[in-house]
């Protein structure tokens, strides 16, 4: 195949690559003599038609991405000779891959570690931050370049093949294959369930890899944890770091690549060790406790971390499955929050208020129907309490299976208005829009009570007016920290009011 002519146009140099079905090729584009890489897709013995759907993909989305560390796209087209398939021509970027260096021996310093992390979690940032986001679903050592290395500087990054990428619109009916390399994907993806944070495990089992030398998969594990400690001599810090983006179970890892950066930003050579003063490390914008990272969150502002916010640097765009509904205009703006639906945890507050209620009702007839007046009248008066809170309960399931709350705002006033059922009523009552002077984000974290006991505090967006407050809180119809903060974007650009993290 070498000096063959693709398209009349790409003359083939060597072969770097091949596969079932597939063959990555470095040519000469004979219109600019530039080098070129091309991805070809050959209708051989080997190909299947999900290879087809999976390289069509990545053509159209390479096609509308454009960021530094990704190569750029040239050409999309079919071939006739000597192969019959399709073929996707991008730049070409002269430098070997992370696993060729450490195959070669090279081995790699945290600092530098740090630095591929650092701008592999850029180029996430962008990805994830596109409308719809773009999911790799193939992080490893050998899809991403490393170039140019200049002193203390490790080299520039790219991550290439996006042959296996998702984005979070997607659905597919029918047969499903699991895309991903064994050992650097999560457990949900597994299942099919692949999400932003799915890239960030990845990301993480790919720096193990380059620190230890080791494939994730030939290390042990542990509660499906990959166990790498005492193969390195990293920081403390550094390797809570590493089990905090490779954490299994989805819930506990960090989540996002803009917090996964943050998080990684404090990370400095053994901050936090058996001898070291804990305070010292609170110091930085997130700690870690022993088992999660928590936002310290008077050092967010000043650390850079509202940028996330009122910078141009990431734009946030609503989640994948958000239930909210956001109309804005130059004078009126308006969040509509609908209702949670049936869910699980439903089911639980169902049966809770049911008991509750039932239990309520007997202790008052029990009451009324025995005993000696006015005693029998007293028990039935301090049942009242009960009564509240079950009213509460039963307002509770039914606000969620059919309330919604919307927040409107335009040229005088914002108010908050609850619906149910046909009735409606605010909370707070309305206020003048030229009374808005704060717009406030509190991130999730934890409180400690006196015995040391943790309590998880959910994520608040407050909007300030005097002495009203319009609160929005995730963890109920907001269903993650995610909306809330995309919120707090839209609201921020359209108040031009900067926001305050507390």
């Amino acid at each position: 195949m070498i000096g063959e002519v693709l398209a009349n146009r790409y003359e083939v140099l060597s072969q770097l690559a091949k596969k079932a079905g597939r063959r990555t090729l470095l040519v000469r584009d004979l219109q600019t003599l530039e080098l070129v890489v091309i991805k070809l897709l050959s209708f051989d013995s080997d190909f299947e038609w999900d290879s087809l759907k999976l390289f069509e993909r990545e053509a159209r989305t390479l096609k509308n991405l454009s960021h530094t560390s990704i190569p750029g796209y040239i050409d999309y087209f079919e071939v006739e000779t000597p192969y019959v398939g399709f073929a996707l021509a991008q730049i070409y970027i002269p430098a070997q891959t992370l696993e060729q260096y450490i195959k070669s021996g090279r081995t790699f310093t945290e600092a530098e570690v740090k630095q591929i992390g650092t701008k592999l979690l850029d180029i996430l940032i962008y990805l994830h931050s596109l409308s719809p986001p773009v999911i790799h679903r193939d992080i490893k050592p050998s899809n991403i370049l490393l170039a140019d290395r200049t002193g203390n500087h490790v080299g520039d990054v790219y991550l290439i093949d996006f042959g296996s990428i998702q984005t979070a619109n997607f659905s597919e009916s029918g047969t499903r294959t699991v895309v991903g390399t064994y050992g650097y994907m999560p457990l949900e993806q597994f299942g099919d369930r692949t999400l932003p944070a799915s890239d960030i495990y990845s990301l993480g089992a790919t720096l193990i890899y380059l620190v230890t030398g080791t494939h994730p998969a030939d290390l042990p594990f542990r509660d499906g944890r990959i166990v790498f400690e005492d193969l390195t001599s990293l920081s403390d810090q550094f390797t809570q770091w590493l089990k905090a983006v490779t954490e299994p179970t989805l819930e506990k890892r960090i989540d996002s690549a803009a917090q996964a950066l943050l998080c990684l930003e404090q990370v400095k050579p053994n901050v936090f060790s058996p001898t070291n003063s804990f305070s010292e490390f609170i110091r930085g914008a997130w700690y870690w406790d022993g088992k999660n990272w928590i936002p310290n969150t008077q050092q967010l502002v000043s650390n850079g971390f509202h940028n996330k916010f009122n910078s141009n640097a990431v734009k946030l765009t609503q989640p994948r499955g958000s239930r909210i509904t956001l109309h804005k205009g130059e004078d009126n703006l308006e969040i509509l929050i609908r209702p949670i639906g049936f869910h699980s945890s439903l089911v639980f507050l169902g049966l809770f208020t049911t008991a509750w209620n039932s239990l309520t009702l007997l202790w008052t007839v029990g009451a009324v129907s025995s005993g000696v007046f006015p005693i029998n009248l007293l028990f039935a008066f301090l049942s009242l309490p009960f009564w509240g809170s079950g009213l509460f309960l039963i307002y509770s399931c039914v606000f969620s299976l059919f309330g919604k709350i919307r927040l409107c705002l335009n040229k005088e006033r914002i108010s908050k208005i609850y619906e149910i059922l046909g009735f409606k009523f605010q909370r707070p009552s309305a206020s003048y829009k030229k009374d808005i002077h704060k717009l406030t984000y509190i991130p999730r974290h934890f409180v400690k009570d006196s015995e040391g006991d943790k309590t998880e505090v959910f994520a608040q967006l407050i909007i300030s007016t005097g002495v009203r407050k319009y609160k929005l809180q995730d963890g109920g119809a907001i269903a993650s920290p995610s909306e809330l903060e995309w919120l707090a974007s839209e609201l921020s650009d359209w108040l031009n009011l900067p926001i305050t993290l507390e």
